[in-house]
């Protein structure tokens, strides 16, 4: 009997651990530069749960790792919106999208044509 618990207990954490599995996304995020890199990164990185993020500059795609636990994608998205930056599901609001560096306002299509930072 004793036996038994201690099989049901080994059988029970591995469930427990396979549950805390990190998962895999990428989505697009409007952006133009290094700069907007840094900060889409660094926003999806503050949300909790986050393990990774990387933004392409050729692609504007982002790919994250996080722990649906502790956060979910929509959060992410919005973390990201509200430092300036679009995902094709939450927008940024006008005023932050206004504060954005020039080069930065991936909107206006002749930022595409600045110098824009590494």
């Amino acid at each position: 009997m004793k036996i038994k618990y201690t099989i049901l207990a080994l059988l029970m954490s591995l469930l427990m651990s396979a549950q805390e599995k990190n998962k895999k996304e990428t989505f697009l995020v409007s952006g133009n530069c290094g700069m907007c890199e840094s900060r889409i990164e660094k926003a999806a990185i503050k949300v909790k749960g986050v393990k990774y993020a990387s933004w392409d500059i050729q692609s504007n795609e982002l790919t994250i790792i996080f722990n649906e636990r502790k956060c979910q994608l929509k959060e992410i998205k919005k973390a990201i919106a509200e430092v300036g930056h679009d995902t094709e599901e939450i927008k940024a609001s006008d005023e932050n999208y206004e504060k954005l560096p020039a080069c930065c306002l991936y909107r206006d299509p002749k930022s595409k044509e600045m110098m824009h930072p590494e």
